[in-house]
């Protein structure tokens, strides 16, 4: 059996950028291993009570990342047992605990530990800005290529690696998207240059279980416009496709290629 493995930073981030590759995966019978590096004790809360939730939001988003990975069909699911860092210039982004504070060497040996354990065929993480900058995310970026550099130099790699994408072109459309609804748009989001991206994904077919699986995280749930959350069509304009830039081994096909497993098979 073909092991898809991704690694994210906070609870929500697996089904917003990858939920449809990993309902996908699923349903094609492959193992999905989804590694979170914290429970996201710092963020925003948008549907509960904030004062009875703070104190124990890490745990209501854990319990939520299992319902989504659940929807999402993940054979195995692991933290990495990190604080969430919160952004630069706050206070929890200096706390000794948070993942951005973490020795590079013990978080990757970590996660080292689970890929030695399942040898995943693709690996996805993010690339180097995370995205759109977090620390969090940044530094799984940094973690992830370490833990697989330990395990080239043991001898073992994965045939692909990916870091999760967003072309520039999708987010100046989101942004303008965003302004004709009098909202504000993804302002820190980084894009990458739509020559770079060398993957693009259709998921259209698995769209509803993403927006379930999102809607698994109720504390989030105000990340994304109402719109977006309510109105299919915008939906699967907006998350109908995933994006990838391969980042180790090599394209199944010339790109763009339509799967992460092509060329696998």
């Amino acid at each position: 059996m073909s092991t898809l493995l991704l690694v994210h930073a906070h609870p929500d981030d697996e089904s917003i950028s990858t939920g449809g590759v990993m309902a996908r995966a699923h349903d094609e019978g492959r193992r999905v291993v989804l590694v979170t590096a914290t429970r996201g004790e710092v963020g925003e809360i948008w549907v509960l009570d904030e004062a009875e939730t703070r104190p124990r939001l890490g745990e209501v988003r854990e319990a939520e990342l299992r319902n989504a990975a659940e929807i999402l069909g993940v054979d195995r699911l692991e933290l990495l047992g990190y604080r969430d860092s919160g952004m630069v210039g706050t206070p929890e982004n200096e706390d000794p605990r948070s993942f951005h504070k973490a020795p590079l060497l013990q978080a990757a040996t970590r996660l080292a530990g689970i890929l030695r354990e399942e040898r995943p065929d693709v690996v996805v993480t993010y690339g180097p800005e995370g995205g759109y900058g977090h620390p969090d995310h940044i530094k799984v970026h940094h973690v992830t290529v370490a833990a697989l550099d330990l395990l080239e130099a043991e001898g073992w790699a994965p045939l692909k690696a990916y870091f999760a994408a967003i072309p520039q072109s999708a987010v100046e459309r989101w942004r303008e998207q965003a302004r004709e609804q009098g909202q504000e748009g993804p302002e820190d989001m980084v894009g990458w240059p739509d020559e770079d991206v060398t993957t693009h994904v259709d998921v259209r077919a698995w769209v509803d279980r993403k927006r379930l699986a999102f809607g698994a995280h109720v504390t989030q749930s105000g990340l994304l416009p109402i719109e977006l959350t309510k109105q299919h069509e915008i939906f699967e304009m907006a998350f109908g496709t995933e994006w990838f830039v391969l980042a180790r081994g090599g394209l199944g096909e010339p790109a763009p290629e339509r799967d992460l497993f092509s060329g696998l098979d």
